[in-house]
């Protein structure tokens, strides 16, 4: 391997090293779909009527007030990650229910 290449486990597209360093840190232990969620609202793709600039919930995440908020539709649809998300960028706790 020359030091150009990325291995599958060292740097590259999985490595935390290319992470947001402003995100939380991912356990390289955890499953692959957990570890390529997004963890910032610019990394959350589609849904830009409510994330865009100046749209209504990136304006109530950066408006960084007290709130709650309930997700709801189908299973596998970002509901939980977005969640999380909002909970990185305001410094909230986030607690997940099912």
């Amino acid at each position: 391997m020359t030091a150009g290449d990325a291995g599958l486990f060292g740097e590259g597209l999985f490595a935390d090293a290319e992470a947001d360093p402003g995100a939380a840190p991912v356990d390289r232990g955890a499953p692959l779909a957990v570890r390529m969620r997004p963890r910032s609202l610019d990394e959350v793709v589609g849904q830009t009527h409510l994330l865009g600039p100046r749209a209504p919930l990136r304006r109530l995440v950066e408006a960084d007030e007290p709130m709650s908020l309930v997700l709801y539709g189908p299973p596998g649809t970002g509901k939980t990650t977005l969640a999380h998300v909002i909970s990185l960028a305001t410094k909230r706790s986030f607690v997940q229910l099912s």
